[in-house]
């Protein structure tokens, strides 16, 4: 198994250029180096689901988790995305780390399970939490996720959505375990923010949960 440190991956993640304009409708809200590192370093050292894996990272944005997986040894990894310049940066990412084994699709994720049934091992995503104008974009992005696993869908959810989560996990017959919760601390980034970090507050707890679902 590839061996590199959480640490030394945080570090890396770092230099990972993220959104210039983030766009609201899209709620481009970076996934922080800490939270990516935390959740490909437990994917990969738990489960094993990232070296030499068919690795799918959807509403992929800059790149952070598809650059994070590429690092650990992923196979082949593909980010998806429907904003171009998001995927702009990505490109120049991957240049700037000099990457071979990662490609990315401009596509809106939700029309893209039709023709790629069970097509990769582990899907990964921080999918748009579903607020504002995208009411249920985190379970059409669940659902996707698992028509194109083989194995293994990791992504990150608001706390509060657990138990909507769960039944419709049931719902789809398959199961669902918590790996973590963890807080997100979320930069400034629209007109509407007017503190200098503002926290997601899915509860009392500040946190979010990294979910892994499988067959």
């Amino acid at each position: 198994m590839k061996k590199i440190k959480l640490k030394e991956l945080e570090s890396c993640l770092q230099r990972v250029d993220t959104f210039e304009s983030p766009k609201l409708l899209l709620e481009q809200y970076p996934t922080s180096p800490h939270i990516a590192a935390c959740m490909l370093y437990t994917i990969h050292n738990t489960f094993d689901d990232i070296e030499n894996k068919t690795v799918a990272d959807l509403g992929c944005g800059c790149g952070m988790l598809s650059i994070g997986s590429a690092m650990l040894g992923a196979g082949f990894c593909v980010g998806f995305d429907i904003d171009a310049d998001a995927l702009e940066i990505f490109n120049s990412n991957i240049e700037d780390f000099e990457l071979t084994n990662i490609n990315m699709v401009l596509c809106d994720v939700c029309s893209i399970s039709n023709g790629m049934s069970e097509t990769f091992d582990t899907v990964i995503m921080n999918p748009p939490f579903g607020t504002k104008h995208n009411k249920g974009m985190d379970m059409i992005f669940l659902k996707t996720a698992l028509q194109m696993a083989k194995t293994a869908v990791y992504s990150l959810h608001k706390t509060s959505t657990r138990q909507h989560i769960q039944k419709k996990a049931d719902e789809w017959e398959v199961k669902m375990e918590v790996l973590a919760e963890l807080r997100y601390d979320l930069p400034a980034s629209y007109k509407f923010h007017k503190k200098k970090s503002v926290s997601i507050k899915p509860n009392i707890t500040e946190k979010m949960l990294c979910l892994v679902l499988g067959r």
